[in-house]
């Protein structure tokens, strides 16, 4: 077979493949929309799946994945009972194969996972719940690293911040978990939005958020995954120190000593911040964790700088928060580091709340510490 007699052959059986698909789907099906949420917070999921077997929801407000109802049409559907207001990651379970919602455009951005997103709000507005308040901007940037390439990053400046070209602020840089992304922190964790409500009611200080991609990526795969990957750790703190904090000190109007200068993170990328921000007391006085990924044998290796010397330690930061929720698979290993810091006299927060290793935590953890961060 020639090259003439390939390409027709090639192109018409694409077309027949195009043709099948589309005389496949339904003839005027309504759009399917979902979620929706009622006024009782009752919320409705549906899914076009006429060939599926079974389909269940799977969302963080449910301890188990819920069944759903084929109707005739092919549309699978389930209303829950009332949702506590907040934001939760949800999916589809179809024939045993995990699905975002194809309907819904508010994705959870990861690199683990396929997730939706919703929202309830109530009647009273949450913290991260956007209000008629003076907004922030959060841009999309990239800076350059010699041996990763492009590297991106999302940085928060507060309301007011282009008003005043004198005036300098302090930064927070925010890390996210073991396989989220640079967005995960503005998307799901509504940091931008909680930093507006907060400072609108003087309850935090303006400040820089920057949210950086924590993976080591090209020179360290994916699939090596936590941010708390040694590996990858040591990686990510050349890129860290070398690239990120200088390209943010050259193009943001940041304070730039270590009593401005924070930094948190959740997961992986908790366990990052505290060995970031412990290991370099020249660089931070602010150190917090969100149920930071960490393992009891690398407790020494890890705090190696704070473990020396915690007269020094305690002397150096305002501030050394951690935040876990009674239900989370890390509580216990968390639970045992905070009793090395009280053995060893190192001064620190705990915040020990309900729930589990979810983002819906991390809300209240941002919400708490901002309120904190650089006020004394």
């Amino acid at each position: 077979m020639n090259l003439k007699t390939v390409i027709p052959v090639a192109l018409s059986c694409f077309l027949m493949f195009v043709s099948t698909a589309l005389l496949s789907q339904p003839q005027n099906r309504a759009p399917i929309v979902s979620p929706t949420v009622g006024a009782d917070n009752k919320v409705t999921f549906r899914l076009y799946a006429p060939q599926a077997k079974e389909v269940k929801l799977s969302a963080q407000f449910e301890k188990a994945p819920l069944a759903m109802t084929k109707d005739s049409t092919g549309v699978w559907s389930l209303t829950t009972s009332p949702v506590t207001p907040d934001i939760y990651p949800y999916n589809f379970v179809v024939d045993g194969i995990q699905v975002a919602d194809p309907s819904n455009t508010n994705i959870f951005p990861n690199e683990g996972f396929q997730s939706s997103l919703v929202e309830i709000q109530g009647a009273t507005p949450l913290v991260h719940a956007i209000q008629n308040v003076p907004h922030g901007v959060v841009s999309y940037r990239y800076y350059y690293d010699q041996e990763l390439g492009s590297r991106p990053v999302v940085i928060y400046t507060p309301p007011g911040y282009d008003q005043d070209p004198s005036k300098k602020y302090p930064v927070l840089y925010l890390l996210h978990g073991t396989t989220d992304t640079e967005e995960t922190w503005t998307k799901v964790g509504r940091a931008n939005i909680i930093l507006d409500n907060l400072i609108a009611q003087k309850k935090a200080v303006p400040m820089i958020i920057v949210m950086p991609y924590g993976r080591a990526y090209p020179k360290i795969s994916k699939s090596s995954g936590s941010l708390r990957n040694w590996e990858n750790l040591q990686e990510f703190k050349k890129d860290f120190m070398n690239n990120l904090i200088p390209f943010v000190e050259r193009n943001y109007r940041v304070k730039g000593d270590n009593n401005s200068r924070a930094i948190a993170g959740f997961s992986g990328g908790g366990g990052t911040s505290l060995y970031f921000g412990l290991n370099n007391p020249n660089l931070f006085k602010w150190v917090v964790g969100f149920a930071p990924g960490m393992l009891k044998d690398e407790f020494s290796r890890n705090n190696a700088v704070a473990f020396a010397n915690p007269t020094a330690t305690n002397q150096n930061l305002k501030l050394f928060w951690i935040g876990v929720g009674k239900e989370d698979m890390l509580y216990p290993v968390i639970t045992d580091y905070l009793k090395v810091l009280d053995d060893k006299k190192i001064k620190h927060e705990k915040f020990i709340s309900g729930g589990g290793h979810t983002w819906m935590n991390c809300r209240l953890y941002l919400s708490t510490i901002a309120q904190k961060l650089f006020s004394y």
